[in-house]
């Protein structure tokens, strides 16, 4: 309950942060304002002269506080000093932005409190300081770090709430109440230093709880790149902050005792402040009134000999000597944090993001005239770590902008194919060499090795890889876990390439596969397992492809010669027709459970139940309920003797849905089940939906977004662009897509090679490429049209896109470059599942120019010779007209 509480608060303080921002400085000045304008207007010293008593001040009592307060000042410097090692420039802006405001809401309540007396905050700041904690500020603030984009900010900032929210709560009341016993022991100074103490524990908890979860998301959303709105802050370095933090939950019992010991003081101060205190009021009634004794010791009103804020500024001014070794102490320590302190780590949030990587050894980087935006200024080498461990610079903007080689190491008779992500900065290179613990040249004893694991002061970082082998062997560290448990996923990576490798029959096979500078933070339990690498695919760009009235420019990954120029040529064909328009028929995915009735009979009542509309509904209700975006638009019910096979259709939004209808689809059977208790559970798919296989139901019901396209060629772009005539074209239409197909026996094969765009433009955007054999599902129709037939319609009908923009492969970096080159990266805010709806027409409108094209060469007889053109040897080839040259492109 609690904890729904606090992530409710935090998700409304983060998405409001303007208002909450302007709301709690309004408050804090209101307070002050009122206090300045509505308190006594006796000012001591200025208009006013009050005499005091004569209280004896005791040395050791200055000695005290002068202590106090040089302890304070060391107690922040050492927090700051340790937030400057988690090299973040942001965590250690919002912490000082936390720290000052506070400050400012701790002194206008003393101010309050103390009636303008100015001097009391001389002696109250030392115990702020002493009491302030930002530890908690920090875990929030990197729980906002550990976003992977700016719409997850608002989200975590309200997981980190829930989670840190309570234990400050619970935290912030036990210090007030035992710092509040203080406050009734009778002794003035003691009661005045923990009413200080009271206020600074409140004013803390009021800032963390609505100021500073504001300032957090403000501050981010600001710092987002102008251009793509890319976040600059994140990184690996806190990918699983959330997860650690969640994991370090305060111990339960520890959380009893403090309620307990809670209650126990409440009741302490309800007994001294409400029982006691009438008392001792009632035992004053018989003394005797002695004001009238005082009356020369009350204060008298004088003629003020210089302003108001000259007196204040006089009074600040004015300093004994512990006020000057406090300040001479501040000085020093700021002079000393901000000039000549070395930072133990290179600011892995700054805008210039070093990602680190995993190497042997890196060589002098050669120039590439390419494929780079900006080049270094002069080759510069780069020693090994002593960990197989080095530093590699990236951009600003993730790592999903170019994708650069570096030269192989000359010793290395294979080239081995580094890859750098990003442009590069040459004082960057200076900084690339990590801090790195020295390590023995010969591996520990197991015991030992265990030991530094589990340690956390030093860990994995203080073992060498033969070492963490070593552990990995022993089943210390399991294999499956390397990059999780290393202080980088890519130094895991890069221990379990060398363990594979030992075992290879060619122990160098791995070196032309990269792995270096690739945030395995966004692969980590979600895309891949047991990482070795990735795989660079040429990405090339079909386009400008007119489409209901906008312009695409298509990313088409491939390794296939001739794709792109062909579907490119297909576009400019397109274009000079007026652009293809396109619709969406149907959208909904499927899953096809199999359940087991005792009989035929009986599985016959349950299929004829699920086709009422009564146990539709009741089906329905259930399904619906296990998403904000599922919804079971209906089922369709195969009997094979006692078996039913059950197709449930759903939306799914932007997601191409699998994981979400499955979720529903279990949750429906449970409501099944308890219908028909008999009813047993096969499997929850089978293979009735039909996924990743040849199916006839997905080309005659549909699966996934079921897309039309169309487009109108005229004769003169059919002569000059494709080469070809529109009577040749529609006779191999008909010969090759339809009657060859029917001849193989095709299912959903009607087509010339829609497979191909389809995969090329999936590996691109992130879909899953298997998922390429029902989505290629295609009927190519193509006619004569016009007023004299010369004219050429042509249409693509796919029944089964499964594609999303949101989930799996879609929250790479570079997937989601290709899918923002379409407008359709992420979900829709306007309509859920537009995007995906957008994208599954772009895939079929880019299908349908490169049938178009591929159909033109068939027709014209250039499709050998354009293939051995882009994929084989130019010797002893003529160029013929048509072609996919540059020129016919």
């Amino acid at each position: 309950m609690l904890t729904r509480l606090f992530r409710m608060h935090g998700l409304l303080v983060a998405s409001h942060p303007w208002e909450v921002i302007v709301g709690t400085v309004t408050l804090t000045i209101c307070m002050m304002s009122m206090n300045m304008f509505t308190g006594n207007d006796q000012i001591c010293g200025w208009n006013f002269d009050c005499p005091k008593t004569e209280e004896q001040i005791l040395s050791s009592d200055i000695i005290i506080l002068t202590i106090t307060r040089c302890i304070a000042i060391v107690y922040i410097y050492f927090q700051f000093q340790n937030l400057r090692q988690l090299g973040s420039k942001y965590i250690l802006g919002i912490a000082g932005l936390f720290t000052i405001f506070s400050s400012f809401v701790f002194s206008t309540v003393v101010i309050h409190f103390l009636d303008k007396e100015l001097t009391g905050l001389n002696e109250a700041l030392p115990f702020f300081l002493l009491l302030i904690d930002l530890s908690k500020a920090c875990a929030l603030a990197k729980f906002a770090l550990s976003s992977s984009s700016q719409d997850e900010v608002r989200d975590n900032i309200s997981r980190g709430m829930a989670v840190l929210g309570p234990t400050f709560t619970l935290d912030a009341l036990v210090e007030c109440l035992v710092i509040g016993v203080g406050t009734m022991s009778g002794v003035r100074q003691l009661e005045i230093m923990c009413c200080f103490g009271c206020m600074s524990v409140l004013a803390n908890y009021f800032v963390f709880m609505t100021f500073f979860p504001a300032c957090v998301s403000l501050v981010l959303e600001l710092s987002r790149e102008s251009q793509e709105g890319h976040p600059i802050w994140q990184l690996s370095h806190f990918s699983r902050v959330m997860e650690e933090e969640e994991d370090n939950k305060p111990n339960p019992v520890t959380q009893r005792v403090k309620m307990i010991m809670s209650m126990g003081l409440v009741m302490v101060h309800a007994h001294s402040r409400w029982i006691a205190e009438p008392l001792s009021i009632n035992t004053t009634v018989g003394i005797p009134q002695v004001g009238m004794e005082l009356d020369h010791l009350s204060p008298r009103r004088i003629e003020p000999e210089k302003p108001l804020w000259h007196f204040y500024l006089t009074r600040m001014i004015t300093m004994d000597i512990e006020q000057v070794i406090c300040l001479a102490l501040a000085l020093l320590l700021a002079i000393k944090y901000i000039f000549f302190e070395q930072v133990e780590m290179e600011s892995t949030l700054s805008l210039k993001n070093p990602i680190t990587m995993s190497a042997p050894a890196l060589t002098p980087r050669r120039t590439v005239e390419t494929c780079c935006r900006k080049e270094p200024c002069a080759p510069r080498p780069l020693a090994p770590a002593p960990s197989v461990a080095a530093l590699a610079p990236a951009n600003k903007a993730e790592r999903d902008e170019v994708i650069r080689p570096l030269s192989p190491p000359a010793a290395d008779p294979q080239p081995k194919s580094v890859f750098v992500v990003g442009e590069e900065e040459e004082e960057e290179e200076l900084k690339s060499k990590t801090d790195q613990p020295s390590l023995p040249t010969k591996p520990r004893s197991l015991d030992e090795c265990v030991s530094i694991l589990n340690n956390p002061e030093l860990g994995p970082r203080f073992l060498s890889d033969a070492e963490v082998m070593l552990l990995v062997n022993s089943k210390h560290i399991p294999a499956y876990k390397l990059e999780a448990m290393m202080e980088r996923p890519e130094r895991g990576v890069a221990i379990r390439r060398q363990m594979i490798s030992a075992k290879l029959p060619s122990p160098t096979a791995l070196s032309s596969l990269p792995y270096t500078d690739y945030d395995y933070s966004k692969v980590m339990g979600a895309c891949c397992e047991n990482v070795i690498g990735y795989m660079p695919v040429p990405v090339g760009v079909a386009g400008p492809l007119h489409l209901d009235g906008k312009q695409f420019q298509v990313p088409m990954a491939t390794t296939e010669g001739c794709l792109v120029a062909s579907t490119n040529r297909g576009c400019r064909a397109i274009a000079l027709g007026g652009g293809a328009s396109s619709r969406i028929l149907a959208d909904s995915m499927t899953r096809g459970p199999v359940v087991r009735l005792p009989s035929a009979c009986q599985a016959a009542e349950v299929k004829a139940w699920l086709e009422s509309a009564d146990g539709f509904q009741t089906i329905k209700e259930a399904f619906d309920n296990t998403s904000r975006f599922a919804r079971l638009q209906k089922v369709l019910v195969g009997l094979a003797g006692r078996n039913l096979y059950i197709r449930f259709h759903s939306k799914t939004g932007d997601a191409m849905g699998m994981n979400m209808i499955s979720k529903g689809t279990e949750q429906a059977l449970n409501r099944l089940q308890q219908h028909f208790p008999e009813l047993q559970v096969v499997a929850v798919s089978g293979n009735y939906c039909t996924d990743k296989k040849p199916a006839a139901i997905n080309w005659i019901e549909g699966r996934g977004k079921s897309a039309v396209s169309e487009a109108t060629i005229p004769a003169k772009v059919v002569r000059e662009v494709l080469k070809t005539t529109t009577e040749a074209l529609v006779e191999v239409n008909i010969s090759k897509n339809l009657v060859g197909s029917a001849m193989a026996g095709s299912i959903g094969g009607y087509n010339a090679h829609a497979a191909n765009l389809v995969a090329a433009i999936y590996i691109a955007c992130g879909q899953d490429p298997a998922q390429s054999v029902g989505s290629s599902n295609c009927i190519t129709l193509m006619e004569p049209s016009g007023p004299t037939g010369e004219d050429l319609y042509i249409s693509c009908t796919m029944p089964s896109i499964e594609l999303g923009t949101v989930g799996g492969g879609t929250h790479l970096p570079p997937q989601q470059a290709c899918l923002q080159m379409l407008g359709v990266q992420g979900a829709s805010q306007d309509c859920p599942g537009e995007n995906a709806r957008q994208l599954a027409r772009v895939v079929c409108a880019t299908v349908l120019a490169g049938e178009l094209s591929l159909m033109s060469a068939l027709a014209a007889g250039h499709l050998v010779k354009s293939h051995m053109t882009h994929n084989r040897s130019k010797v002893n080839l003529q160029e013929t007209p048509g072609t996919c040259t540059k020129k016919a492109s």
